[in-house]
């Protein structure tokens, strides 16, 4: 933790780490779009700045939520995969998407994966969350 929490309430606590815009759509390119490196994050179509994107890779490294390794297919670049306290958010990212879709102007397309995941009960989000493992555990 930073140190700066404001209480001890469950739901501060979370807010202080993933509370803010970018980190959650990081977390999002990271379970849905399969994104693992930084230029993959800074292509996204909300246009983080890179320095912005810098500061919350650090964060979500220091607070356990991704990894950060060297690729080994290309020296200079680093992977970030998600670890299990980032895989463990996919329920909340997929409620997350399901009320956006319904009462927000959502693409259609990217709301069906959310309404998806969600009609599919826990079932479907438990089978998204162990694919997301195997990724993980495969490239380390």
């Amino acid at each position: 933790m930073s140190g700066k929490e404001k209480s001890n309430c469950p739901i501060n606590l979370s807010l202080e780490v993933i509370g803010d815009r970018w980190t959650l759509l990081i977390i999002r390119d990271m379970m849905f779009a399969g994104k693992k490196h930084f230029r993959e994050f800074l292509q996204s179509d909300e246009g983080v700045s890179s320095r912005t994107l810098a500061d919350r890779l650090q964060t979500l490294q220091a607070e356990g939520i991704v990894t950060r390794h060297g690729d080994p297919n290309h020296k200079l670049k680093a992977v970030y995969r998600l670890t299990k306290a980032g895989i463990d958010l996919l329920p909340m990212l997929v409620d997350l998407g399901v009320w956006g879709n319904r009462y927000r102007a959502a693409d259609p397309e990217l709301g069906a994966v959310a309404e998806k995941l969600a009609a599919g009960g826990p079932e479907a989000i438990e089978q998204m969350k162990r694919r997301l493992a195997s990724e993980r555990s495969e490239a380390e």
